[in-house]
């Protein structure tokens, strides 16, 4: 392949390049509001595997999720899960859940910048700890 063809390869791939790299951006955008509206710093959506806790937290699982999201087919099964759970805690629904799994840039948006949307705590469970209340409680059993 000589210099031409390829610099037309890349020409014709720019675009879905900029689509793509528009797309990522939107959805840091719209997890960061969803983190805030949690009670959360916005830039815990970013650091990879930090902002899957930060996440399980939100939705009152806990941690050794994580691990399940490892394994082949077990991970589907609790991605979905975790969408349900995440839909109950801001309230919503089976059909809201459903859009999250199947259109998640568009109900994520939703979540995001719907001002009515407010988060309930986890699962949906207004009288459940706060992720942040649980945080700051640890050690003051100990005395």
């Amino acid at each position: 392949m000589d210099n031409t063809n390829s610099g037309a390869v890349f020409a014709m791939m720019l675009p879905f390049l900029w689509f793509c790299l528009g797309l990522a951006v939107f959805s840091v955008i719209c997890m960061w509001k969803v983190y805030k509206k949690a009670g959360f710093e916005g830039w815990e959506c970013i650091i990879p595997i930090y902002s899957t806790l930060i996440l399980l937290r939100i939705i009152g699982k806990p941690w050794w999720w994580l691990l399940m999201f490892c394994i082949p087919v077990v991970n589907i099964v609790f991605a979905i899960m975790a969408m349900d759970l995440l839909s109950k805690s801001f309230g919503k629904g089976l059909g809201f859940t459903l859009g999250l799994i199947f259109l998640g840039y568009i109900f994520i948006a939703i979540i995001a910048f719907d001002r009515t949307i407010v988060y309930q705590g986890p699962a949906g469970d207004p009288n459940a700890p706060r992720p942040q209340q649980d945080v700051n409680s640890i050690g003051q059993k100990l005395v």
